[in-house]
């Protein structure tokens, strides 16, 4: 049978509207006409948002901050998970168990997480597999490595104090003699059973086990010589959470994109995050009223228009956030080693006045550091913390300058923040503060994200340091033990205020009781004597140490169109594999 095939394309007018192919047919003498539509072509979600500042890493060992936390929570799964109701929910694991003495814990993993691989070349996501052809998939001697891998003190991780409390964890991590990595308690029982051993009860340890500096990365990448840091650049980086990183132009933008062989792809709505890198609040906010993002944070100086605004209002939110805004003294920096100084300072702060002029995004003035929601925290009516008095301050300002024999001119204080209009707002009305109520200027001073926090670590020069500077702490897990102690415990926290004795340079007054005390409360088991211990640790570091100064807690301060469904995460990172586009 002869066949003939004809075949034309007819062209619409409107470019939106997919071509119409004809196709005329001939068999035997008989004519048949056939009109097909093509598919429509594939039209991804992109999610616009703004990174508010370039992620120093995306390695999950070495993040600190919220931006690189939430980067490395696209791009890897740990072992659990926070709902947005803040709870411990499975995520790698499956299900997990403890001994009856509290200090054995045992996961319980999926089998079915995949390694993958952005190609730059092809732009697509590719599966992983090993030198003898067989697929990699995530498995406990991934747990077992990364969480080593943090703990080592070659890695260099700023937050490897977190994990401490595995077994022989911060004597590896200080460089104790005679104890080495392979004495870390955690260990692949098989390959999807990880086990962790922990130096004293503590049931918020699932929290701990599913952070991001936990979470399964891939080894025998990051082990190349021909690789090193550069283990993280889009087409190198080996990922297995929901999204893939596709580009990362440093200091302009960072995409990422579903990753459809993770099992539970389905379930994600948003194909691409197209992320810029902004740091001024008023031109990401322009953006969005641009229609160039879907949500972003609300100036200060435009709140009052936004809630006026009859569209802007209706896309405002403004929620509480487990989050505390404070300033931190270099407690063995003189004129800040001296508690009566400290104390003049935080005293002068009015911390009403900057929320209802200055922020007006219904932050609430803090009195000690963890936040609304934390276990542990102490109750409000207890009245702890320094009260706004002016008068008493300039008291020991006076008694403090008498017995140095200078005057307040002599007071060369610098205060820093990172580069933010907001922060820079912020600062330049504490300044003031100081100025009106205790008759001290003070000079601001500020640098970029990454630089800044290299800045106040425990380790920079003293004479490299700021007196006083600015930072944030979110929770990473909704327990006290993950505030004062991991942040201020001198022995075992990060220490920033560098209490007690850093590089061998010491505070005037050195206060054991605090740590004492939350060293204690992380291994109480009765609530209500944890709860009583934290309590007085709060006190201790907020009225009679005066370490720090608390500002204010959290809320987030956001537009965002209707069309995007997200939560607003109070603990860990954010879950842009949960939102929605319409």
């Amino acid at each position: 049978m002869a066949l003939l095939i004809v075949a034309s394309m007819v062209l619409t007018a409107c470019g939106t509207t997919p071509a119409v192919e004809t196709v005329i047919v001939e068999i035997g003498g008989e004519t048949v006409v056939v009109t097909a539509t093509p598919e429509t072509p594939f039209v991804p979600k992109v999610l616009n948002l703004n990174w508010g500042a370039e992620p120093p890493t995306a390695d999950p060992a070495l993040a600190t901050d919220t931006t690189s936390v939430d980067l490395d929570g696209q791009l890897f799964m740990g072992l659990t998970n926070f709902n947005t109701e803040g709870e411990v929910i499975p995520w790698l694991a499956t299900d997990w168990s403890v001994s009856a003495d509290g200090l054995t814990w045992t996961f319980n993993m999926r089998s079915n997480i995949p390694w993958v691989q952005y190609n730059t070349a092809t732009a697509t996501v590719d599966l992983v597999y090993d030198a003898d052809g067989n697929q990699r998939f995530v498995n406990a001697h991934d747990v077992e490595y990364a969480t080593k891998r943090t703990i080592d003190p070659e890695t260099g991780s700023n937050y490897a104090y977190v994990l401490y409390i595995i077994k022989n964890a911060q004597a590896v991590n200080e460089g104790e003699e005679g104890v080495t990595v392979d004495d870390i308690g955690v260990a692949a029982i098989d390959d999807f059973t990880v086990e962790f051993t922990i130096e004293s009860p503590a049931g918020y340890f699932p929290a701990i086990a599913g952070m991001w500096i936990a979470a399964p990365v891939p080894g025998w990448v990051i082990d190349r010589p021909d690789v090193g840091v550069k283990w993280t650049e889009p087409g190198t980086i080996v990922t297995n959470g929901p999204y893939v990183m596709t580009e990362w132009i440093h200091g302009s933008e960072l995409k990422l994109a579903k990753n459809p062989h993770w099992p539970d792809a389905d379930t994600v709505d948003i194909d691409e995050i197209h992320g810029v890198i902004i740091v001024e609040d008023s031109t990401a906010f322009a953006m969005y009223e641009n229609g160039e993002l879907h949500t972003a944070d609300v100036p200060q100086a435009e709140i009052d228009r936004v809630k006026a605004d009859p569209v802007l209002s209706k896309e405002f939110t403004s929620v509480t956030r487990a989050c505390t805004y404070f300033y931190g003294m270099t407690n063995n920096k003189p004129p800040m080693d001296d508690v009566r100084v400290r104390q003049a300072f935080s005293m002068t702060v009015d911390k009403q006045s900057l929320v209802d002029n200055v922020t007006k995004g219904g932050q609430i003035p803090a009195a000690f550091f963890a936040a609304p929601g934390i276990f542990g925290r102490p109750d409000d009516d207890l009245g702890i913390g320094l009260e706004f008095d002016p008068a008493a301050a300039n008291a020991l300002l006076d008694e403090y300058l008498a017995e140095k024999g200078i005057t307040r001119e002599d007071l060369d204080i610098t205060l820093m923040h990172n580069t933010s209009e907001g922060h820079a707002n912020i600062a330049a009305a504490i300044q003031q503060f100081w100025l009106d109520n205790l008759g001290v200027s003070v000079n601001v001073e500020n640098q970029e994200w990454g630089v800044y926090l290299d800045t106040i670590r425990n380790v920079t020069p003293l004479d490299e340091m700021p007196h006083i500077w600015r930072l944030g702490w979110c929770a990473d897990y909704p327990d006290e033990n993950n505030w004062v102690y991991e942040v201020f415990n001198a022995d075992a926290g990060a220490n920033r205020l560098r209490r007690g004795c850093v590089d061998d340079v010491c505070t005037e007054v050195v206060l054991a009781e605090f740590d004492n005390i939350t060293e204690q409360a992380k291994a109480e088991q009765d609530p209500a004597v944890r709860k009583e211990l934290y309590t007085e640790a709060e006190r201790l570091l907020s009225e009679v140490e005066a370490a720090y100064i608390p500002i204010y807690y959290y809320t987030f301060v956001n537009v965002t169109k209707l069309e995007l469904t997200r939560d607003f995460s109070t603990v860990g990172h954010n879950h842009w594999y949960w939102w929605t586009l319409d």
